[in-house]
């Protein structure tokens, strides 16, 4: 009898992650990496990536920085390139990168994201990463992933890109009114659509496209937050950074090969109310 464990393990893959200084790209990098696979961090910020890179040699993986500018189409053939000539093919594709309003201390300041005043600059910038950089992140990936026939495409959306914000549990009676900006459902919807039309378009080969939803992430989050944003959830708590790395890993591996064009969602119960 084989080892059921077998179809998670990835030897001898690659896989790019975008945004993969982020919280959690740098999981998704560090579950691929230990599964087996050459990886490459990609991201616009190289800050700590010297650092993040020696400690995933010393942990024997094979792991690259690549700095990334998604919104831009020379940037993300390169990424393209730059893998290839380390690794030969691309098997795995985890496009994490995306701006993000963070409610965490550091950033309470900067998130009033009124609609009626959100600026039209702000708009286009997010539409230009969110979206357009993951179609020019994945055009590029594919092109690899088409002459080889087989590749995964992992698509990181939000519980926002399936239902609307709950704005409530962005205010504090003693702040000045805060929301998650518009911007950020409609990318997300966005990325389940492009998602579900990469995989329809790859029909009869072996490339697979999925979404992955991750509910909410604690990140030092204020108490008030936590609490508003636990009573939303069945679990009645926020997700640890690492409980997307299961998920995340059975999507890139032959352990969810019977799956494409759809959306793994990992929020807790949120949207199960």
């Amino acid at each position: 009898m084989s080892d059921p464990f077998d179809v998670f393990h990835l030897d001898g893959m690659s896989a790019i992650v975008t945004g993969g200084m982020g919280l959690l790209g740098k999981e998704f990098s560090k579950t691929l990496a230990g599964a087996g696979a050459g990886v490459i961090i990609a991201d616009i910020n190289q800050t700590g990536s010297e650092e993040l890179i020696t400690s995933f040699r010393e942990c024997d993986f094979d792991a690259h920085f690549f700095l990334l500018d998604v919104t831009d189409p020379a940037s993300t053939v390169e990424l393209v390139q730059f893998a290839e000539e380390r690794f030969g093919r691309i098997d795995i594709l985890v496009n994490s990168a995306a701006m993000d309003p963070k409610f965490d201390p550091d950033h309470l300041d900067e998130n009033s994201n009124l609609f009626e005043d959100y600026p039209l600059n702000s708009w286009k910038q997010a539409l230009d990463v969110n979206l357009t950089g993951m179609f020019l992140v994945t055009q590029a990936a594919a092109r690899s992933m088409v002459k080889q026939a087989t590749g995964s495409i992992i698509n990181i959306c939000s519980t926002y890109g399936i239902v609307g914000p709950d704005q409530r549990i962005y205010q504090n009676p003693s702040k000045p009114k805060r929301f998650k900006p518009v911007y950020y459902s409609t990318t997300k919807s966005g990325v389940l659509g492009f998602t579900r039309y990469l995989a329809a378009y790859y029909a009869g080969t072996q490339i697979r496209v999925n979404a992955l939803t991750p509910g909410g992430i604690f990140n030092d989050h204020d108490e008030d937050f936590v609490r508003a944003y636990s009573a939303r959830v069945i679990l009645g708590r926020m997700a640890r950074k690492d409980e997307m790395n299961g998920a995340l890993l059975f999507l890139a591996s032959e352990a969810s090969s019977y799956m494409t064009g759809a959306n793994l969602v990992v929020d807790g119960g949120w949207t199960a109310w």
